[in-house]
């Protein structure tokens, strides 16, 4: 089957998208989408954060997985089956709502994943390494920044190679996250039966309005990405077929990806034991005891013999998927913006597809310029301190990922009106009802960001984010409103140097 035309507004209306596209190449098969959206979906270095919250946090991702996430995967696989059109969610937001919609709409969505890249899975990566190879003890300034750079720029390497050969990063993230998670899995049993188990009761299962509103914006933030992909739409094979084959079948595996650690976690760890950044490290640790090594009085685990060895490939395995996952968001989320530079919703500059890789290079680059920025500044600003940098990044990631949502998912609904006639492949049932809960969704969890606790007790003991007292809320506020406000208003500024290029083709 292929899709009608997007008529009578089609993205390759500007003579420069005509040029650009013309340097894609076709070779994103169907397990490759598979492997990517694993890599998308599947992030390791939040699995400390879900897991501080205690038994609870299993319940809501639970509950999550059913009111959210599996939504957004039937309203995404209609999008992609039928739009599949290179830029995928740039091309659904702006021929819904509009060049403005579209260019700020996705400023934020690319934004995202630099300021992510280079905060807080960069300190993720350096955690692991100094946990395992380093005696737990802190890399001195010329070392964390020796190491987070090459992990920096290894990875906007692999985003600016072709698609043929950089493809191989999130194949080879999927399968580290199949071993390292699965090996996980299999140990904390073992260890269970050695040393027993932290008990829970019904209790400690149930969920609380407190809790909800500390870990649903995390929780989304985890499960969101299916559309990804479809930001290299052109460059599928068979899109139609594939994309809903890759989105529900990762949909299944992410969830029991997602469970079967953080639950490891809680059984092995005590909830006051857990933090958001080391959470799933310190577990690794502690369990791979059983292959050699002790847990002191004081909880430090020691590995020795076959643990050490274990935990070294452990290790290594887990700076690869947080690697892979910042691998394939920058690889979608450069292509997004590099068609709203062709489209007139960017500076043309950026959109210009490589002839000799068929990548969108110079957003590439700009990419890993600001992840670098981020690292250097985020680092000074918190004296070294990874725990604060991996916080205060990981916040502002979150936020400006989940403000991009408000333009995908009420997409659905106004493009079926917009373009009845478009073959869909697939269609998501009830697309009205869906759209409108995944949206009220995302908006109650971007508000609750800024402003935890609004609507019952604002900045609440509750609510307040560890380390922030009551009277501190209005600062709180600024420091995550300012640069969310901040990057909309660079959307504008991007949507209005691109006037040029919609003029050539007739759109102003």
């Amino acid at each position: 089957m292929t899709a009608g035309p997007l008529a009578p507004d089609p993205v390759d209306t500007t003579a420069a998208a005509q040029a650009e596209r013309r340097k894609l190449r076709k070779h994103f098969g169907r397990l490759d989408i598979l492997f990517f959206l694993l890599c998308t979906i599947v992030g390791v270095d939040t699995i400390g954060a879900v897991a501080a919250r205690g038994a609870e946090a299993f319940t809501w991702l639970i509950v999550l997985a059913v009111v959210f996430f599996v939504p957004s995967a039937l309203l995404i696989a209609e999008l992609g089956a039928a739009f599949p059109d290179e830029g995928g969610p740039y091309i659904w937001t702006s021929r819904a709502f509009g060049r403005l919609a579209g260019a700020v709409n996705n400023f934020l969505y690319w934004i995202t994943n630099p300021v992510w890249l280079g905060g807080t899975l960069a300190v993720s990566a350096v955690t692991a390494y100094t946990t395992f190879f380093n005696g737990g003890k802190d890399l001195s300034a010329p070392a964390f920044y020796a190491f987070t750079l090459v992990f920096v720029w290894v990875g906007v390497l692999a985003a600016i190679l072709s698609f043929d050969v950089g493809k191989w990063i999130p194949t080879i993230g999927a399968w580290s996250r199949f071993l390292l998670l699965g090996l996980f899995t299999v140990t904390v049993v073992v260890y269970g039966v050695q040393h027993g188990l932290h008990g829970f009761g019904a209790s400690d299962f149930s969920p609380s309005y407190a809790g909800f509103v500390a870990l649903v914006p995390v929780l989304m933030f985890n499960y969101v990405g299916f559309e990804l992909p479809n930001t290299a739409g052109d460059e599928m094979t068979d899109p139609q077929k594939d994309v809903p084959y890759g989105i529900f079948r990762s949909a299944a595996l992410s969830v029991l990806l997602y469970a079967l650690p953080i639950l490891g976690i809680l059984l092995v760890l005590p909830v006051k034991a857990i933090t958001g950044l080391g959470g799933f490290v310190d577990a690794l640790r502690q369990v791979f005891t059983v292959y050699g090594g002790h847990v002191a009085a004081d909880g430090t685990a020691t590995l020795s013999g076959a643990g050490s060895v274990l935990g070294d490939l452990a290790a290594i395995m887990f700076i690869l998927t947080v690697l892979s996952s910042g691998v394939t968001w920058i690889m979608g989320s450069d292509r997004a913006l590099a068609v709203s530079g062709y489209d007139g919703a960017a500076p043309r500059f950026l959109g210009v597809i490589s002839s000799r890789f068929g990548t969108p290079v110079r957003v590439n680059v700009l990419s890993g310029l600001v992840s670098t920025a981020v690292l250097v500044l985020a680092h000074e600003l918190t004296n070294g301190s990874a725990a604060k940098l991996f916080g205060a990044v990981l916040g502002l990631a979150v936020s400006t990922t989940l403000v991009s949502y408000l333009g995908i998912f009420p997409a659905l609904p106004v493009l079926r009106r917009k373009y009845p006639d478009t073959r869909r492949p697939y269609r998501s049932p009830l697309p009205r009802l869906v759209s409108a809960v995944l949206t009220l969704l995302i908006l109650f969890a971007s508000v609750q960001l800024v402003a935890p606790g609004l609507g019952d007790h604002w900045f609440g003991a509750d609510y307040a984010p560890a380390g922030w007292s009551h009277a501190e809320r209005w600062k709180y506020l600024l420091t995550e409103l300012v640069p969310l406000i901040g990057f909309m208003l660079l959307g504008v500024v991007f949507w209005a140097s691109g006037r040029l290029t919609r003029q050539a083709a007739g759109d102003r």
